[in-house]
């Protein structure tokens, strides 16, 4: 049996970077459409302060996935549909652009669920050489029930911290360890965080099947993050980390390529189109 390869850790190459001397400084308060790579690309390094995004899962089904006891399908989205192969790829290439436009020592927050979570953690630490810090663990208290009928409820997902700089170099990153304590009662936060699915009220002018509800954003927000702090959100989705930057006088940018998510988000930050 052949031995798998880890692959070495890597610089973006020439055709992966933007030029910066001629690159368009992201404007703050401003939704990009398109692919985030491509949208990426044409920033310069270092350009914010953090980066706290939520990118597909890879756990749509191509005939989606149905409920063991109703006619319900959840699940069938096409971009959130790849291979595995294609899936390390495209978490390599979207992970490369946010390691160049992420400042030195910046906070890198990733959501997943066990569905992507290791390919995530693998790529900043083993490919992109980043030093992971820590994983939350959110509980779901109202998760939906198991839809196959053959396993325990999935009531948990993940946020991988990282410090956008190798293991040896990493420090003074930013965490708002007093706040953490009042949000733990007086002790130290734990990592596991109980907090209830998105309420409906927060769907009202449109939703995302993974939609976060702002209470999570506003805490990552809040701890990870300084006001006037810049951040970027790739996968913008319908604009819960927009919101919640707003909210805490933080700035932020995002991207997203589906028209109909932008215009829910448009409509939840009273922005302009």
């Amino acid at each position: 049996m052949s031995e798998r390869r880890v692959p070495q850790r890597v610089r973006p190459s020439a055709e992966e970077r933007a030029d910066a001397g001629a690159a368009e400084t992201a404007r703050p308060g401003t939704i990009y459409p398109g692919d985030c790579v491509e949208v990426m690309r044409t920033w310069p390094d270092a350009s914010f302060d953090a980066c706290i995004t939520d990118p597909p899962y890879n756990m749509s089904r191509r005939k989606g996935l149905k409920w063991a006891f109703s006619s319900h399908v959840t699940m069938d989205e096409q971009w959130d549909r790849f291979s595995n192969d294609d899936y390390l790829e495209f978490t390599r290439r979207w992970l490369l652009e946010v390691c160049r436009l992420v400042r030195a020592n910046g906070n890198i927050l990733v959501f997943g669920s066990f569905h992507n979570i290791y390919v995530i953690g693998f790529v900043l630490e083993h490919v992109l050489g980043r030093r992971i810090l820590q994983q939350i663990t959110w509980f779901k208290p109202n998760a939906q029930p198991n839809i196959t009928g053959r396993l325990p409820t999935e009531s948990t997902e993940y946020i991988i911290w990282a410090c956008n700089n190798t293991p040896e170099r990493a420090g003074k990153w930013t965490f708002d360890y007093a706040r953490s304590k009042e949000i733990g009662g007086g002790k130290q936060l734990r990592n596991l965080w109980q907090i209830p699915c998105t309420p409906r009220s927060e769907r009202r002018l449109g939703s995302h099947p993974s939609q976060k509800p702002v209470q999570l954003l506003e805490r990552i927000v809040t701890l990870w993050t300084k006001p006037e702090d810049l951040i970027l959100d790739c996968f913008l989705g319908t604009g819960t980390t927009a919101a919640a930057a707003t909210q805490l006088g933080r700035r932020w940018v995002g991207i997203e390529r589906d028209a109909g998510y932008i215009e829910i988000a448009k409509k939840r930050l009273g922005a302009s189109a």
